[in-house]
């Protein structure tokens, strides 16, 4: 199944999504704010990153744009 990054501020918000991407069989990995979501996406190249609009440090979009810069992470799509 696919590797899917969630990055959401909220710990509640966080672990709600993970249960249900990990009930659906997907493994995943998570970031606490935008910046830490870039170096994530970064390192463990994930299949499919799902991101919050308002956090800190980036927002969504911010961090959206970074990753999609990135020639190693440009290929990998964002959900906000």
């Amino acid at each position: 199944m696919a590797r899917i990054l969630i990055v959401d501020d909220s710990p509640s918000q966080l672990l709600g999504i993970k249960r249900i991407v990990e009930k659906l069989g997907h493994e995943t990995l998570s970031a606490e704010d935008g910046a830490a979501g870039v170096e994530v996406a970064k390192a463990e190249k994930p299949d499919l990153i799902l991101m919050d609009v308002v956090m800190p440090n980036l927002n969504g979009f911010q961090a959206t744009r970074t990753i999609s810069k990135n020639a190693d992470t440009a290929h990998i799509p964002i959900i906000l």
